[in-house]
């Protein structure tokens, strides 16, 4: 037993030694001490270091070559690499935050709230500027978003005109001329109804004034005696303040002139939009860095059938509101029915508050022309028409065009309306919707593929000096 004991610690003896002499890094080494005193012998008696201080036989010298560790001929000996860099991050993170830097101070939630707000002030300052400068020349802006409008309504049918073998001038004169001739018709007709149906309201608008002041005589704590005051006073203040409108009317002028311009210049535009369109938007976008194009070109395309969808499914409801309101002022015996309904067909281009305020004129028409009974009613088929245009028509046409919630409506139209007037109000939801489009892909853009890169060898002009 003593001498089976004894082979067993003999061939323990051996392993440990073989194991340190091909120990690459000597983790195993006992190498001498500091103190010359300290015995230096191994686990089996014998010692580990000369009196030189030098490491044993077949260990390898501090700093020597790594023959065979993880680093290769020309290595050099220690622990392995990848402890290394386990440890070097560790290092650069604590030697990053020595105490006593003016970043330790200021808490990281104060930091991102600065950089959000510096940039966000510059964005905002960006955007200020954008519109001083639109508004200093809406005289041509105006005229361009317009003609971006009528665009997106009629660029569906000069393409398909391209495509059956149509020049492309050819097809863009020919649906110019055709939605000039349907607005022409439209103003055309009103001005006629308006010229034929003035006389008729006139008549009966004396017989509604008298049915409206004794309503109001019988229902408000009013006599008639300070009705008649009050509206005196009205008349009497509009002649003292005849040199206000008049001046008011030479603005007019200037105004209608500037109109004039703008509807040259609207025209002029929408041709050569819906001729060379898409060369116009290659030579935009080349102006793009090289890697972003054909995301940007891929969120245009979308913002573009975004605000023809728009387009078309607002004309069809403005369509449906017009005639649902006209078919019920004509069976009230209302005057005016024609350009009533024609302004209920421009208003409903301004959600929300655009039909409003047309079913708002056509109330009063009626109160004024028939009197308080037939107003309620025809307020009432003003309210169920809109009621089916927000409840059945929006959803179903609009809803698949502009995915925008209501609240964001509302804000953006009084944003326009602060903004830019009526036509803030009427640009502001194709807007919002075409820059939501917009944003969500190019937010979104390295989740699908790559789209494909714009040609932009296909912008070529439409006259070009030899």
């Amino acid at each position: 037993m003593l001498r089976r004991g004894t082979h067993l610690l003999t061939r323990a003896r051996e392993r440990i030694r073989a194991a340190r002499e091909h120990d690459p890094h000597a983790w195993l080494h006992h190498y001498p001490s500091a103190h010359p005193d300290d015995d230096h012998e191994d686990l089996d008696g014998e010692a580990t270091a000369d009196d030189a201080g030098r490491p044993p036989l077949g260990s390898p010298e501090p700093g020597a070559p790594d023959l065979d560790g993880p680093l290769g001929p020309g290595g050099v000996s220690g622990p392995p690499a990848g402890e290394q860099r386990r440890r070097a991050p560790a290092d650069r993170r604590r030697s990053a935050r020595r105490p006593g830097t003016p970043e330790d101070e200021v808490p990281r939630g104060l930091r991102v709230a600065a950089a959000w707000s510096w940039r966000l002030i510059v964005v905002l300052a960006g955007l200020y500027l954008l519109l001083w400068a639109s508004a200093y020349v809406a005289v041509v802006v105006v005229p361009v978003i317009v003609a971006l409008l009528l665009a997106a309504l009629l660029q569906p049918g000069a393409a398909a005109l391209v495509r059956h073998g149509w020049p492309p001038v050819l097809a863009a004169l020919t649906m110019l001329v055709v939605g000039l001739g349907t607005v022409s018709g439209i103003i055309t007709l009103v001005v006629q109804q308006v010229a034929t149906g003035f006389g008729d309201l006139a008549a009966q608008a004396g017989q509604g004034i008298e049915q409206v002041r004794d309503l109001v005589v019988r229902t408000f704590p009013v006599t008639r005696t300070q009705l008649e005051s009050a509206v005196a006073q009205l008349q009497q203040t509009l002649v003292d303040n005849e040199d206000v409108l008049a001046s008011g009317a030479l603005t007019t002028a200037v105004t209608v002139g500037e109109v004039a311009t703008g509807i040259l210049l609207a025209l002029f535009t929408l041709f050569f939009f819906l001729k060379d369109g898409r060369s116009i938007w290659l030579w935009l976008v080349g102006l793009f860095p090289r890697e972003s194009r054909a995301y940007v070109d891929e969120a245009a395309r979308r913002s573009w059938r975004t605000l023809i969808s728009y387009v078309r499914a607002t004309a069809a409801v403005a369509m449906v509101d017009a005639i649902g309101i006209g078919i019920g002022l004509a069976v009230l015996g209302v005057p005016l029915v024609i350009p009533l309904a024609a302004l209920v067909f421009l208003g409903a281009f301004i959600p929300i508050i655009g039909s409003f305020l047309a079913g708002t004129v056509a109330v009063l028409v009626a109160l004024v022309s028939k009197g308080p009974i037939t107003a309620l009613i025809a307020l009432a088929v003003v309210i169920l028409v809109m009621q089916l245009e927000g409840h059945v028509l929006q959803p179903l046409l609009l809803g698949r065009a502009v995915r925008v919630h209501p609240l964001a409506v509302v804000l953006a139209i009084a944003a326009g309306l602060l903004v830019a007037g009526i036509f803030g109000a009427l640009i502001a939801v194709p807007t919002v919707a075409c820059a939501n489009v917009a944003g969500t892909y190019l937010s979104r853009r390295y989740d699908g593929p790559r789209p494909p890169e714009p040609r932009r060898e296909r912008a070529r002009p439409a006259v070009t000096a030899k």
